[in-house]
């Protein structure tokens, strides 16, 4: 097939639909007659708002025609080639004896993807996950969202789809990617009931929503491919002998301790799982401290956004809401960069343990809050933690969060962002209400970070609002605190994705590998790869009657 690049189509020309406008731009590149066959297929969509008011679509379409050799020999220019579409592959099964079913513990991106290839290709894992299954673990979240009850296993951080299923559901991702894995996780996606477009979006996203259709779907289809599941069941400890992994223990939501014998257990327990990477610290599994980043939600007008990035006219156009990404290094100061863009969103309290609050974003399909908002977060190394363990970067995260649930008694605190420049407690909204789910009130958030982390936010704010009319307006509202942007730890792995324990496969974001949905599930695919290119096939059901029925008594 022929590969056309930066092809560029005005978003209204001619009065032609963009479908039109589209085939003559892809015939006159190709120098066709307008009756000469093709078919072709949308790779890739941008829209180039760079020379407001005059907008376009720039995309990267796949063409099927005849003599397709000849013709890019023909035409000679570097946008215009021949390729060859990059399918993912499997690999193939190794020959290490594989006596017990593969555990994945956890079941958001990375832990679903992980176990979704392991149930295609036959290895039928058992997944442990300790919240709820995406359903129920809705309406708990939707609990404390209006009446503040939480639900520490079951909540915006914990249950099936993970993390990233109360947000934007963004599916974009800086990974590398000469496999196909990227392109196989949105194909995915779509079959479970994503919309196509995510195919070829730039900025592909799918809403809370649509994720929780998504989240489902997949787990009954992992279900059919004879994988099971076991919701509220934490797991709290594992079996070692001689440096390799013989069981794992989880705990019931009655209370009970269980073992499950297995030699291979996928860590894929997300970035907020503190409790569990106490547990395999102190069990000798080795990790470090990483940097992340910490910070406000800051909310804006998502009309002030739209008319900054597509110019005033955008309303006639039929355009997407619009999205921002910013990021700065200003001089003597942190980094300072946006984070989990929320187009047409709301502002979330995600926090998982009583007594500390934390703050995320979130959107639906449609995005039609009224606001935008994203994290604005600067950067904070191990040197900024309380001592230098691998757990230390928990504890700052704790106690930031310990200070903003004392800010408001546990409502999500926030403050203008004029008010926050001067130190002072806002007492109203300005032009434009906040679009939270969850409690608010008033609180002071210049008290939240240290002097200089405020300095640098300040810094960024400043430098944002040059690029961004509007940004740094006074009635801007900040909501805090941003913590969890991504795990403080990573717990270690080698080249075939074991821990210093065999048989111990640290997965995903909260292992320290992934920052975001299409990473996590990338790596989960990827640790899925490893373990099934090490072992065989696990014994058939009939060979494995006995255990069956023991995991059977286990959980019922």
């Amino acid at each position: 097939m022929i590969r056309i690049q930066q092809l560029k189509v005005p978003l209204a020309a001619d009065g032609l639909s963009p479908k039109e406008q589209l085939e003559n731009r892809i015939r006159r590149e190709l120098q066709l007659s307008s009756d000469h066959p093709l078919s072709y297929e949308v790779r890739k969509r941008s829209i180039d708002a760079r020379k407001k008011p005059r907008l376009f679509y720039v995309y990267t379409v796949d063409v099927e025609v005849q003599r397709e050799g000849r013709l890019v020999k023909k035409l000679h220019r570097p946008d215009i080639v021949l390729a060859q579409e990059k399918r993912y592959h499997f690999p193939g099964h190794g020959d290490e004896p594989l006596t017990a079913l593969p555990v994945v513990a956890g079941a958001g991106p990375a832990g679903l993807f992980c176990a979704y290839e392991l149930a295609l290709h036959g290895y039928r894992p058992l997944i442990v996950e300790q919240g709820k299954c995406v359903e129920e673990r809705t309406a708990d979240v939707t609990a404390f969202w209006e009446r503040g009850i939480l639900k520490p296993d079951s909540n915006v951080a914990f249950g099936e789809g993970g993390a990233g299923t109360f947000s934007d559901g963004k599916l974009n991702t800086v990974v590398k990617d000469p496999a196909g894995r990227g392109r196989h996780v949105l194909e995915l996606f779509c079959k479970f009931g994503a919309p196509p477009e995510i195919l070829y979006e730039s900025r592909p996203h799918v809403g809370t929503d649509i994720l929780i259709k998504v989240v489902r779907n997949m787990r009954e289809e992992i279900k059919r491919l004879g994988g099971k599941f076991f919701f509220e069941t934490k797991l709290t400890d594992l079996r070692i002998s001689d440096g390799r992994l013989t069981g794992i223990v989880v705990r019931t939501a009655g209370g009970d301790e269980k073992v499950i014998d297995t030699q291979t257990a996928v860590i894929a327990v997300g970035h907020s799982a503190r409790d569990t990477f106490a547990r395999l610290h102190g069990l000798g599994l080795f990790m470090e401290p990483k940097a992340f980043a910490v910070g406000f939600r800051v909310e804006h007008p998502q009309k002030m956004i739209n008319e900054s990035q597509y110019g005033m006219d955008w309303e006639k156009l039929g355009l997407p809401t619009a999205a921002y990404k910013v990021t700065a290094n200003p001089v003597g100061f942190r980094g300072v960069y946006s984070f989990c863009m929320c187009p047409g969103g709301y502002v979330v309290n995600a926090s998982s343990e009583p007594g500390r609050l934390a703050v995320n974003g979130m959107s639906n399909y449609r995005r039609d809050s009224g606001n935008a908002n994203s994290a604005i977060i600067v950067s904070v190394t191990p040197s900024d933690f309380p001592g230098d363990d691998p757990l230390s970067g928990v504890r700052f995260q704790q106690q930031l969060e310990e200070k903003a649930a004392r800010l408001c008694g546990g409502k999500i605190p926030q403050q203008l962002f004029g008010d926050f420049k001067q130190r002072r407690l806002s007492d109203a909204y300005g032009g434009f209400a906040s679009c939270t789910k969850g409690q608010t009130a008033f609180g002071a958030l210049h008290e939240l970070l240290t002097p200089e982390m405020n300095d640098s936010f300040l810094a960024g704010m400043k430098l944002f609002g040059e690029k961004l009319s509007g940004f740094d307006r006074y009635d801007a509202i900040l909501s805090g605190v941003e913590s969890r942007t991504s795990s403080p730890l990573r717990i270690l792995r080698d080249e075939r994705f074991e821990s210093n324990v065999r048989g111990v496969y640290p997965c995903g974001e909260g292992a320290g590998y992934a920052g975001g949905i299409m990473s996590a599930a990338m790596d989960g695919i990827k640790t899925a790869e490893r373990l099934a290119q090490k072992y065989t096939l696990p014994a058939s059901r009939s060979e494995r009657a006995i255990h069956l029925n023991q995991e059977e008594l286990h959980f019922g």
